[in-house]
């Protein structure tokens, strides 16, 4: 039998030698993970690692004996949410307040970047930008600070108009009719610049050429907007919905925390208030945890079924 030559028996044997092609590609990429790893270390130890805290809701927990030597309770403490007398409350205001963000909130983002995405004077569209969108970097403390300068019932500059016209103050903050559009509005004052970024970033997707070929047709703006500028953006739309709604049950905590009070608290407390109130205040650590828990098992089930519905329609969705 003849047997290979040497050089064939070397060549192969370097070819076996050869790292794995992930080794290879991590090698080739060192740089480029080089500068993810800290993202990556963070989502790791703050995202993935804080999990291991879930089992203080299945336990009547105490900081002095830890998570190994508490007693475990099985559900007490999802009972004890959910049995409370102000479990629909909290509930219902978390949804109302969620859900009214979400409609009122989600179209004024997209006006603004249609209109943006209108104007031609680069200058111009620069300025709007930034003081569209500078507002969302401030905090609610100082947001509410602005609320009030405007609705204080006694030197509120709304209040003082309308006493100059004969009428009486309203009390705009201590009202329960009033309070949630309110928290509606000033939301959608600190974030809509913010969100017309994103939308500002699809519209530059869409070819050209398709607003060419309406104009060679007749069409006029509204209706290169109507035909063509919301359907090209209307995957974005859908995703940005989608997300939303898996948040659904975290209303504004930090918002409403800095401008809620007890007279409204009948239309305003939601689940996050009342959480650190009754969890966090009481050092009732496992009762804020099963909460959290409980939060994050229905926001995915709303983006479960959002993506589906999403998918069912024609549109690509989150996965």
């Amino acid at each position: 039998m003849n047997s290979m030559p040497a050089e064939s028996n070397t060549g192969i044997a370097a070819v076996r030698r050869l790292p794995p092609r992930w080794i290879r590609l991590l090698w080739k990429y060192k740089f480029r993970y080089l500068l993810i790893l800290p993202g990556l270390l963070y989502i790791l130890v703050f995202k993935y690692g804080s999990l291991y805290g879930i089992l203080i809701a299945f336990q009547d927990f105490s900081p002095f004996r830890g998570v190994q030597g508490s007693e475990w309770v099985g559900l007490k403490w999802f009972r004890a949410f959910w049995e409370s007398p102000d479990f629909w409350k909290v509930l219902r205001n978390t949804f109302v307040i969620s859900f009214m963000k979400i409609a009122f909130g989600m179209t004024p983002d997209i006006v603004v970047a249609l209109l943006l995405n209108e104007v031609r004077r680069m200058w111009f569209k620069r300025v709007i930008q930034t003081l569209t969108y500078m507002p969302h970097f401030l905090s609610w403390i100082i947001i509410y600070g602005i609320v009030l300068a405007f609705l204080s019932p006694t030197n509120g500059l709304l209040n003082f108009g309308l006493k100059e016209l004969g009428f009486e103050p309203v009390r705009f903050l201590t009202s329960n009719d009033w309070f949630r559009w309110i928290l509606v509005g000033s939301d959608i004052w600190k974030d809509i610049g913010w969100g017309a970024i994103i939308y500002l970033a699809a519209l530059t997707a869409i070819d050209p050429q398709q607003y060419e070929a309406a104009v060679m047709d007749g069409a006029s703006r509204w209706r290169q907007t109507w035909h063509i500028t919301l359907p090209g953006i209307r995957s974005v739309i859908v995703l940005l919905l989608i997300l939303k709604l898996g948040n659904v049950l975290d209303a504004g905590f930090t918002q409403v925390y800095a401008m809620y009070n007890p007279l409204v608290y009948d239309t305003v407390d939601i689940i996050d208030t009342w959480v650190y109130r009754k969890g966090i205040v009481e050092n009732n650590f496992s009762l804020a945890t099963a909460v959290g828990l409980f939060k994050s098992v229905v926001g995915m089930l709303f983006v479960l079924t959002a993506n589906r519905l999403a998918k069912k329609f024609g549109e690509n969705g989150i996965w």
